[in-house]
């Protein structure tokens, strides 16, 4: 008999961009820490670049690594195919010219058995998503007046 496939939590993705094409690395070490930890398990990782005409180019890891600056070759065979070429054109619209952006899908594995004790109850994990901070400290000052 096959082996079941293991349980997952929420499947999470966040586009990161890098003005000017500017990678310090510096989140690189927690992003590691974090799947150390089992907080999370990187699916795909996904480097591509804005030309200034808007025209989009996929970066290989190897394209990326090298400098002295950030060891990207952690993220070698973080690909399961679940981010193909329309992801990564909706990536590109949300970039600015001339920039470089990450796409990262990632398990949030610290909510693994949450959602299976919802799941073995009936419930269904329907929604999920992010409000980006600025939002959040626009409505926060709001409320302060």
């Amino acid at each position: 008999m096959p082996d079941a496939p293991s349980p997952m939590g929420p499947v999470s993705y966040l586009i990161v961009e890098f003005p000017g094409s500017r990678m310090t690395g510096e989140g690189l070490p927690v992003l590691v820490d974090l799947v150390d930890r089992g907080i999370i398990r990187v699916l795909d990782v996904t480097f591509l670049s804005k030309r200034t005409d808007g025209s989009l180019d996929v970066l290989e890891l190897q394209d990326l690594n090298g400098d002295g600056q950030a060891d990207l070759s952690v993220f070698e065979g973080a690909a399961s195919g679940l981010l193909d070429s329309a992801d990564v054109a909706d990536a590109g619209d949300v970039i600015e010219p001339g920039s470089s952006a990450a796409i990262l899908l990632f398990e949030n594995r610290w909510a693994t058995e949450f959602v299976q004790a919802l799941r073995r109850g009936g419930a269904e994990l329907v929604s999920a998503g992010y409000i980006p901070q600025d939002e959040i400290l626009a409505s926060l000052d709001a409320t302060d007046r």
